[in-house]
């Protein structure tokens, strides 16, 4: 088991955006997690890996209240939710969050480059990253010496992938990727995800796109109003009518 979530709840203040959720992801897997806007999927990804526990020491005492986080998070083996985000990253967790976000006033390069920083320098194996992600975006080749800010909403969005691939993940928890782009970038996007998931990274998808999640993932988690309400393939997910009406828009 690469990843298991046990019993997990966040609270903000007195409202609690998450309920006793469990999920797990093997090695080599590519699970789907599906659910509407206000789910709770953001919230789940940011508090596996460590983003929750951060905004919780950091805004203790303002006016935005305290942030409570229950349950357990193991990764590879290891109990996980006490750690900082930076060392999560460390062991291979690694997060592309939604939005893109790009350092803006950077170029191309020098996101990739800034997404590098556990290399510790070391050459030759950012130069094997750098063309793997190439290759894989070769958008992001021609476009290197090019200001992010400039990109376009699919380019941003390779560079967010590649910028995280560039820590060398063992699990990749990508967070609404298609969000505000075409079909047809959409559908280039997720082929990608697809190439990046056979070359052996293991992924955690967050998307409302069902469809096209189904179609790539090995298992699906459904989310509502912050509680785990199905999970399973893609297949029998499909087959629940009473599934499919209320939570898939199917």
């Amino acid at each position: 088991m690469l990843l298991e979530v046990q019993n997990l709840s966040v609270s903000y203040d007195t409202a609690t955006i998450l309920h006793d959720v469990n999920i797990k992801v093997d090695d080599m897997e590519l699970v789907g997690l599906v659910g509407p806007n206000g789910a709770g999927k953001t919230t789940l990804l940011r508090a596996i890996t460590g983003l929750v526990k951060w905004e919780r020491d950091h805004k203790r005492g303002l006016r935005q209240g305290k942030i409570r986080m229950e349950g357990t998070v193991h990764f590879m083996g290891e109990r996980i939710d006490h750690l900082p985000a930076h060392e999560i990253v460390q062991r291979g967790l690694v997060h592309c969050p939604e939005r893109r976000r790009p350092f803006m006033e950077m170029t191309v390069y020098e996101n990739l480059l800034a997404g590098a920083y556990l290399l510790n320098g070391k050459r030759s194996e950012f130069k094997e990253l750098l063309e793997g992600i190439y290759h894989l975006f070769p958008v992001l080749k021609v476009r290197a010496k090019q200001v992010s800010g400039t990109l376009s909403g699919g380019e941003q969005q390779m560079l967010a992938i590649g910028r995280a691939l560039m820590l060398r993940p063992k699990l990749l928890c990508i967070d609404e990727p298609s969000i505000g782009l075409a079909p047809i970038v959409k559908r280039d996007l997720f082929h990608r995800i697809g190439e990046i998931a056979r070359s052996g990274i293991t992924i955690l998808l967050v998307e409302q796109d069902v469809a096209m999640t189904f179609a790539m993932a090995s298992r699906n988690y459904i989310l509502s109003h912050g509680r785990l309400v199905s999970e399973g393939t893609s297949q029998q997910l499909m087959q629940d009518e009473g599934i499919r009406k209320s939570y898939l828009g199917l």
